[in-house]
């Protein structure tokens, strides 16, 4: 059965309390790992790779709320660290890790909803909590 993208909460730590991140619309979670070539003396024709370090993102997308003020000051939460948490509306595949904020884009357009757009570069891992 396939997971509904409503049933994925992100949202931050600060000590014992967790706060979604509010009005979110949608959020893509990205890992990846680096490859390192290896020289290998039997094969000459054909690159060889082991794997190397890995890293993580969080994009996350959301409405801009009708307190304008508020969302306003969103844009200044660029380079603040973070902890994440990324976990089921059933508390169930929970998973952590610090993350800078690394952009905050806002867009507003006459007779459109205004959007927002968080990304977090994780810093360390990205763990089972």
């Amino acid at each position: 059965m396939a997971v509904n993208g409503n049933n994925i909460i992100i949202g931050t730590m600060s000590g014992n309390t967790f706060t979604a991140l509010a009005a979110v619309k949608s959020h893509d979670i990205t890992t990846q790992a680096e490859t390192i070539e290896k020289a290998s003396s039997f094969q000459q024709q054909w690159r060889e790779f082991i794997a190397g370090r890995k890293e993580w993102s969080v994009n996350v997308s959301y409405l801009v709320l009708q307190d304008a003020n508020s969302n306003i000051e969103d844009l200044l939460k660029v380079g603040t660290t973070y902890t994440i948490r990324i976990k089921g509306r059933t508390g169930s595949y929970k998973l952590s890790g610090s993350a800078i904020c690394t952009q905050c884009k806002q867009s507003y357009q006459i007779g459109n909803l205004s959007v927002g757009n968080f990304a977090f570069k994780g810093t360390g891992e990205l763990g089972n909590s």
